[in-house]
């Protein structure tokens, strides 16, 4: 009887201290509105639970709190915290349970999973209000109140997760330009938050799993071990699913922190040391303190107000200090009405246990109601920028941005595999919307034998190299008829096509919001050397001269526009290779007279016949060799050209007969590194940076097709894959060209000088050692005869697939580079 009657009061006693069963006191909201936060079975968080609770009474946050508790089965038996806050178990994930890894950050997203999934309650929300554990709410937060709209979340800034603007936004979104840095204070709508949660969750996984991008200056993490992969895991999420934030960084406000004049923080970020004067508090020194079950022990007592008046004369930083004593002495609150709820015996008297029942500390810590400057908040620079993009180029505000498809044109080589391999890498690194698809132009025969299908998503299309009615060979044709041949077998519902070669790195976005492409006027990036457009040629081929812009490259064509033009392109292309009697160079500008530029001539005439002109930009692609202008964020890298770093250097066209896809951890020779480059000419040196990123990222892009195709390592490779490993160290450590490819170009090249310009020597350990090859060649020519009928045998089936291998070189050397048919043109720096 005693024993119920003692329950009986401490159930009385939570109801008169405002306990976490009862909601008196609170505002009517015309919304429903609910508080989650979430803990682990730890005395970590229960004290913190304990602050928290105290303050979301005090506060009078309108709708009920629910405590998201990760507990594992035998964490669970030991719990002594069930009655701390209303609560909603859910699963621990702290172990992962596939990978192993121990990451109990992971249980928030995973909690609000569970809990939208299997909770009651959460289908009757409509705002939901996320917190840290570790916080004190000091007013009421009301989502609408604050700014919160459906689709545009209210948040905190976190500034330090700079993740959002390097490398890892770029691993892990296909929307950096969307990655907002927030976190501590989330406010959304539940339809949002239905949306956000599974990415959320995904998101933590897959960045926690990225362990080569852990370190500080790509996470912001001071101790680079993964630890705010969960902040990063909300920050990609939204980013996927388009949930954008208005951050207010005026809520929040970490103790030790001096607010600015007029603001009012409503709520306490405990999650930094703090200090007073001499006295000090940091919540890692409370690890495992079971302090909530400890009767009558309280965190150290703070100075008290009058004592903080006394040492700090500047009301601006007193303000400040009042914040940290605000802080500490709530949590002390929350845990001397916990103590009482336990059951403890009243604690002995104290000047400190006086001040806290008092009505000043009650009037100090009464809820606090939002000011004009506490609600001063900005829309993140990017989410600006975009909206006011959008009015720009579809002068309808609000209206979503235009899908686009992102196309590229390549045949049946390893040629274009490993530009394949570094254009789609570049295409998930860049940010770059929509999808991607690769316009794959291949004979029946090429594609028997063809083992790159796997590299792209691809739209397979017939070959026209050979010319079917002419019997022209002129591959580059297929760029026209591949275009036109997609857009009339496949249904797409993007508005734009964004046009691409193969050899291309994409750096970033390219947008037609941002480069304000429009139906009826395409973008594109200049090709000055197009002459053509000036004189007799265009008067010969399109009935609008005047129309006839030289451009290239990079295309963003509106569809409507594009579904007009592409049979033009294709047929104009046609004439203009028929056209041989026009082929000089004064009048295409191709120093090769050849004929080779004709599908760049069949663009540009199509469109003029259309009288679709061109916004040109000069902003969006640069040549890797040549030196940027100052402040211009190149989207695209076109590696047409041959480019150099001191000694070293790198032709795309020394690499036309080799196979660096299929043959395991074969890379390109690998650039200079940063520290070696001269830092006297600034000019000098960006375009050198440029030039060693461009290599670089088709390194990485080999280096990660290599991995997918579970390649051995290359430090254990079996005695079968001995020689091919040596070719890879060799190449890699001397920064050269595999031999045997150069003297297989060196063959191509010298029967077709006229079409293809020498190899180059990438530096000057080449030389040497073309010349030590030669002498040996020499020295062992005689003893190679001498055994060469023992070899026979053995060496018979190698020896055939030396001759088709032969064999197919020879019949596609009778023309120039495919997709890079203007590294032979000097265009002017």
């Amino acid at each position: 009887m005693g024993g119920g009657l003692l329950l009986l009061l401490v159930l009385l006693g939570l109801c008169v201290d405002g306990g976490w069963g009862v909601e008196t006191g609170r505002a009517e909201a015309p919304w429903r509105v609910h508080t989650l936060f979430s803990v682990e079975c730890q005395n970590y968080f229960d004290w913190q639970t304990v602050g928290l609770m105290n303050s979301y009474r005090k506060a009078r946050q309108p709708g009920p709190i629910t405590r998201l508790l990760s507990c594992t089965d035998d964490e669970k038996k030991k719990y002594r915290g069930m009655h701390l806050a209303p609560t909603f178990e859910v699963p621990s994930m702290s172990r992962h349970p596939k990978t192993g890894d121990w990451y109990p950050a992971i249980n928030k997203p995973a909690g609000v999973v569970h809990w939208l999934k299997h909770s009651k309650e959460a289908k009757n929300v409509d705002w939901v209000v996320i917190l840290d554990a570790d916080m004190i709410i000091r007013g009421p937060i009301v989502p609408w109140e604050l700014g919160a709209e459906k689709g545009k979340a209210v948040a905190a800034y976190y500034g330090y997760l700079v993740g959002c603007d390097n490398i890892l936004s770029q691993l892990h979104t296909k929307h950096p330009e969307l990655c907002d840095k927030v976190g501590g204070l989330l406010a959304m709508h539940i339809d949002d938050l239905r949306a956000l949660a599974p990415m959320w969750l995904s998101k933590t996984e897959e960045v926690r799993e990225d362990r080569a991008h852990w370190g500080t200056n790509i996470t912001g993490d001071i101790y680079g071990k993964g630890w705010i992969s969960e902040m990063y895991g909300y920050s990609f999420g939204a980013a996927e699913v388009g949930l954008r934030h208005k951050i207010n960084d005026n809520l929040m406000i970490y103790p030790g922190y001096i607010p600015q004049e007029g603001v009012v923080p409503i709520l306490l970020h405990y999650g930094l040391p703090f200090s007073v004067g001499n006295w000090s508090f940091s919540k890692l020194d409370y690890h495992e303190d079971g302090i909530v079950y400890d009767c009558g022990r309280l965190f150290p007592e703070p100075p008290y107000p009058k004592e903080v008046k006394l040492m700090e004369p500047d009301p601006h930083k007193r303000r400040g200090l009042f914040l940290s004593l605000e802080c500490i002495n709530t949590l002390n609150e929350g845990l001397l009405l916990q103590h009482a709820a336990n059951g403890c015996p009243k604690p002995k008297w104290s000047k400190y246990m006086s001040f806290l029942k008092s009505k000043a500390f009650a009037e100090l810590t009464k809820p606090k109601q939002l000011t004009p400057a506490t609600l001063d908040w900005q829309i993140h620079a990017t989410l600006k920028e975009d909206v006011q993009a959008v009015q720009q180029v579809v002068d309808e505000p609000g209206k979503p941005y235009p899908k686009i498809h992102t196309i590229f044109s390549t045949e049946c080589t390893p040629y274009f595999d490993w530009q394949t391999v570094g254009l789609v890498h570049s295409f998930h690194l860049s940010g770059q919307p929509g999808n991607i698809t690769r316009l794959l132009s291949c004979t029946d025969e090429d594609l028997k034998q063809y083992t790159g299908h796997d590299l792209a998503p691809t739209h397979y299309v017939p070959s026209m190299s050979r010319h079917p009615l002419t019997g022209d060979w002129y591959p580059a044709i297929n760029k026209p008829a591949a275009v036109l041949h997609w857009l009339n077998h496949v249904n797409t519902d993007a508005e734009y096509v964004v046009i691409l070669d193969a050899d291309m790195i994409l750096r970033g976005p390219i947008t037609p919001w941002e480069f304000k492409a429009a139906r009826g006027q395409p973008v594109s990036t200049p090709y000055d050397y197009l002459i053509g457009c000036n004189n007799v040629l265009a008067k010969l081929h399109t009935r609008h001269p005047e129309a006839c812009d030289k451009v290239g490259g990079v295309i963003i064509m509106h569809i409507d526009d594009l579904r007009k033009f592409a049979l033009l392109w294709l047929h104009k292309t046609e004439e203009v290779r028929a056209d041989k009697a026009h082929y000089a160079t004064n009048i295409t500008g191709d120093v090769y007279s050849s004929g080779w530029i004709s599908e760049m001539y069949g663009y540009s005439f199509g469109a003029a016949e259309l009288k679709l002109r061109h916004r040109i930009s000069s902003d969006i692609l640069i040549y890797p060799g040549y030196a940027p202008s100052p402040g211009i964020k190149y989207r695209v890298f076109h590696y047409g050209l041959e480019f150099k770093v001191g000694n070293w250097s790198f032709d795309k066209a020394n690499w036309r007969n080799t196979d660096v896809v299929n043959r395991c951890w074969a890379q390109f020779p690998d650039p200079p590194d940063r520290s070696t480059l001269d830092q006297t000419d600034n000019n000098i040196l960006q375009r050198d940076l440029l030039s060693i990123e461009c290599v670089k990222t088709l390194n990485e892009a080999l280096r990660l097709h290599h991995k997918r195709r579970k390649c051995p390592d290359p430090n254990s490779l079996s005695n079968s894959n001995s020689e091919a490993a040596d070719e890879v160290i060799t190449s890699r450590k001397f920064g050269k060209l595999d031999v045997r490819s150069a003297v297989e170009n060196n063959h191509v090249q010298m029967n077709h000088s006229q079409e293809l310009s020498e190899p180059t020597v990438t530096d000057g350990m080449f030389s040497s050692v073309r010349f030590w090859v030669i002498a040996m060649w020499a020295f062992f020519g005689l003893g190679f005869l001498t055994v060469a009928s023992v070899l026979f045998s053995s060496r018979k089936g190698k020896g055939k697939r030396g001759k088709s291998r032969i064999k197919r070189r020879n019949s596609g050397s009778g023309f120039m580079d495919v997709n890079g048919r203007d590294r032979h043109l000097q265009v002017p720096l």
